[in-house]
């Protein structure tokens, strides 16, 4: 195919979202097509019956190595546009240093199997994953210890004791094993803001799979330790892949955090994680599911933190403007939002799923969107600014709430300032791999279409294709 074919807003997307099923789907009603191509034709391409390419279109991400390879090439797929590496690549990569903006894989253990998963270089480095890259540097395959590539610790004998667990889990998985799966993940969960998805989910899937696989062999009294472990880890997986606009994956991950959670009894933790659907929901623009997954958070038999309570009221808010109510309505909920907030003491966080992050300014941002929605974009603009001029967000999140600062700016009628915000939150989001903020930059791109001549739109538009 000429270079032209993979040159479009649905074939960039399709790959963006490293699920080789969107891009068959993107090749196959490809415009460069006098019509779309039939699932029974691409299928025999690609050595598929069509009932198994509709489920791979359909379904979860393909992750076998082998079978993404083969279909690449197949498709005749330009190397450089992949999430992972061909490996017959002639291009010098592999005969020196690895660069940083590089990607290699690592394999980590998933649903009970090893599977391979793009880690850029940079993150490698970052994670103490050197040996990796001298590894890759050489040429060879990078496939020993799977969950010990995935889970690096500069203490030998913790990382020894892990590896033991690993091979024994029912002998030597214990306390200070989930310990430290809890320390790896609260280091990833802290590391997000700045580093972004794409560097964060290699080390979160990797314990994700170690404790999926080892959850049944371990004692008793440590199994319910680690599926409370297993549930928080795979709530944050599906945040991570909300950020990445892979909301399939988003819905799987929540799903499965909610059944570890009803597994391991943490009542609290299920509550959270209808939160979390109700905050993808919005991402999905389904109003009355915002609605309802927000009341429901708050109607359950847990105790949630004063923290998450605001949330969760903050959430209902936004479900209220999505479904037309009236703005008192709205801003009764907000106002009951910050009240329970203003009374968080110290410690709430020691009831239940933590609510750390959630502080005066996640809410000052989260109400500001909220004023959107409700069609007051101005006051929305003016408090969006107020935060972000704060310096307390993450790189991440300043990029995204420009992004919707600028939504509101297009709305309110300034189109050349909407376009100077959208421009910096453009390049928070590429240097945090946020496609969630790239979807809200097109949206202020469609808002300024009717002033696309002006030297601003055009500027953020070029910029976005």
């Amino acid at each position: 195919m000429p270079r032209t074919f993979w040159d479009t807003d649905q074939m960039r997307d399709a790959l963006a979202t490293w699920h080789m099923g969107r891009v068959i789907f993107a090749y196959r009603t490809h415009p460069w097509h006098p019509r779309p191509l039939s699932q029974e034709i691409a299928g025999n391409w690609l050595g598929l019956t069509q009932a198994q390419l509709s489920r791979i279109e359909n379904g979860r991400a393909p992750e076998e190595l082998s079978k993404l390879v083969c279909w690449a090439r197949i498709l005749g797929i330009p190397g450089e546009l992949l999430w992972f590496r061909l490996p017959d690549e002639a291009d010098g990569r592999t005969s020196a240093a690895v660069q940083p903006s590089e990607t290699l894989t690592v394999p980590v253990l998933l649903h009970g199997r090893s599977v391979l998963l793009p880690i850029d270089a940079q993150t490698a480095r970052a994670s103490g994953l050197d040996g990796l890259l001298a590894e890759l540097a050489n040429g060879q395959p990078v496939l020993s210890g799977p969950v010990a590539h995935a889970l690096p610790t500069r203490d030998l004998d913790e990382l020894e004791h892990v590896a033991a667990a690993l091979d024994d889990a029912r002998r030597y998985l214990d306390g200070s094993v989930v310990g430290f799966f809890r320390s790896q993940l609260d280091r990833s969960k802290a590391d997000d803001g700045s580093l972004g998805p794409a560097r964060a989910l290699p080390m979160v899937l990797g314990i994700l799979g170690a404790i999926s696989q080892h959850v049944r062999e371990v004692k008793p009294d440590v199994r319910y330790a680690l599926l409370s472990l297993g549930a928080d880890g795979a709530e944050f997986a599906g945040w991570l892949y909300r950020d990445l606009h892979d909301c399939s994956s988003a819905t799987y991950w929540y799903d499965r955090a909610m059944e570890w959670a009803q597994e391991a009894g943490d009542t609290a933790m299920q509550g959270y994680v209808l939160l979390k659907k109700s905050q993808m929901a919005y991402d999905l623009r389904e109003a009355h599911r915002v609605v309802t997954f927000a009341e429901a958070a708050q109607s359950g038999p847990w105790q949630f933190p004063r923290k998450v309570r605001a949330e969760a009221t903050q959430q209902q808010a936004f479900g209220l403007a999505m479904t037309g109510e009236s703005l008192s309505k709205v801003e009764q909920k907000m106002d009951e939002a910050r009240e329970l907030l203003a009374g968080a003491p110290p410690d709430d966080e020691r009831l239940g799923p933590t609510g750390a992050y959630f502080t005066g300014d996640t809410l000052l941002v989260r109400q500001a969107t909220c004023y959107t929605e409700a069609g007051k974009p101005t006051k929305a603009a003016a408090l969006f600014a107020d935060v972000i001029a704060s310096g307390t967000l993450s790189r991440r999140d300043a990029g995204f709430f420009r992004a919707r600062r600028a939504a509101a700016l297009a709305l309110s009628g300034e189109p050349d300032q909407a376009a100077a915000v959208g421009l910096q939150a453009a390049q928070a989001a590429r240097e945090t791999n946020s496609e969630r903020t790239l979807c809200v930059l097109a949206d202020v791109v469609a808002a300024l279409s009717p002033r696309r001549s002006r030297p601003g739109p055009r500027e953020l538009r070029q910029a976005l294709s």
